[in-house]
Parts: structure tokens; C-alpha cells; sequence
């Protein structure tokens, strides 16, 4: 069965653990963009606001890093109480040693690629990951367009996923609701990130909940 991530890019930060609280009843775990001005444009947020709202919430938290060398915030993350972390494959040179480095930290780890950067970039690291996150936007903003050119990236991942055997998660990140939700699933996809879709409603609650609904019969 599909999973939920909400993305709290597109929350009220100013009431976070209140907004985290509306979608806990739906969303499978909360999805956290780090972003560092360098590697996109935007600067979001860092381990200090994981640490706050980690004693709100009993849901996984997933930090994804758009960020250069991911493995410098790699500790703070995880003293703050990261479950998983998932970073840029473009933004390290061999990803193994930076997994591991994440691993050793006690996270679980991830492996994220923009939507230019194909399949090959990750499956030689498939094998020591617990997720990979397609993105179907560019990195960096919420509210983008769903790329559907992403759609056979997600069905080749998924393939290869399937032919080795691994359990590893298969997200899609960027676009995502009710009219893109059952597309990613068919393709493959086991976690379904969405954003503006849920915060960005007026019901956020409402929202996660139809969503959730969609990912589950699809």
C-alpha cells in the first residue's frame, strides 16, 4: 500500500506543530526540504526547526537536502531527530562514502534526483539505500507543474528495485495530487510527497485525507 509524506515546504511555519497535527491522521510520515541557497536559490530551514518539531510528532521525519556537501549537516540532523535523510545525487561526486557517513549517523538514507539526471546516476548505489526520491520538479520551490516526463524514470527504478529484490522506498516528489497521485503509483512509486496540495489548501486536513485516499486505491 502507498504512502503519504507531507511536505511541510509548503506549511504556515509560523504554526508548524499545529499544521504538522492536522495532517497526522493521514500522512505516513513528514517531508522536510533543507535548502541552502547555494545549491538552489532558496534558504528553507536547518536542524534547529527539526529539533522543535520532533517532540510534536510521533511520524518519521524525512530531511531531503538540496543542499552542497550534504554530509556536514549530517549529525545536527540526526541529533535532532531525523529518521531519514535523502540528498541530491548531482551535489556529491561518489555518493557510497556520504551514505555511509549518513548511516553511520543512524539514519536511514536516500538518494534524490532532478529531473534531468537519469536513472543511472543512482543504481549503482541502489544496493546500499533505503530510498530514492524522483523528483517531477526542479529543485527548490513548492507549486511547480507535475513533469510527466519523469513517469519512465519512476517504471525504470521501480524494474530494477524489483529485479535485485530491494525493499528500498521509490518517492515521488514535486506536483503531486489527486490528479497526478494515481499516474506516479501505477508507474511505480511507493511514497507520494505532496506539498501545496496539502498546505496549500484551505483544508489541509481534508486534503491529506482525500489524497491518502487516492494513493490507497491506487
Amino acid at each position: 500500500m502507498g504512502k503519504l509524506a507531507a511536505s511541510i515546504l509548503a506549511a504556515d511555519l509560523a504554526d508548524l506543530a499545529a499544521q504538522v497535527k492536522l495532517v497526522e491522521g493521514h500522512a505516513d510520515l513528514i517531508h522536510i526540504d533543507v535548502m541552502d541557497a547555494h545549491f538552489v536559490p532558496p534558504l528553507t530551514i536547518g536542524p534547529p526547526v527539526v529539533a522543535s518539531l520532533r517532540p510534536h510528532t510521533a511520524l518519521p521525519l524525512h530531511a531531503h537536502l538540496q543542499v552542497d556537501a550534504p554530509e556536514g549537516l549530517f549529525d545536527d540532523l540526526a541529533e535532532a531527530g531525523t529518521d531519514t535523510v535523502s540528498f541530491q545525487v548531482e551535489a556529491v561526486g561518489d555518493p557510497s562514502p556520504v551514505i555511509a557517513k549518513a548511516r553511520g549517523a543512524g539514519m536511514r538514507v536516500g538518494l534524490a534526483l532532478a529531473p534531468e539526471t537519469p536513472v543511472e546516476a543512482v543504481l549503482g548505489s541502489l544496493d546500499e539505500l533505503d530510498d530514492v526520491l524522483v523528483l517531477a520538479v526542479h529543485p527548490g520551490w513548492a507549486g511547480q507543474p507535475f513533469q510527466p516526463e519523469v513517469l519512465p524514470k519512476v517504471r525504470g527504478l521501480r524494474a530494477e528495485l524489483d529485479r535485485r529484490g530491494l525493499a528500498a522506498d521509490l518517492h515521488v516528489d514535486g506536483g503531486v495530487n489527486a490528479a497526478t497521485a494515481r499516474d506516479c503509483i501505477e508507474a511505480g512509486a511507493s511514497v507520494l510527497v505532496a506539498a501545496s496540495a496539502i498546505f496549500g489548501s484551505e483544508d489541509p486536513r481534508t486534503a491529506a485525507r482525500d489524497l491518502k485516499r487516492v494513493v490507497e486505491a491506487a
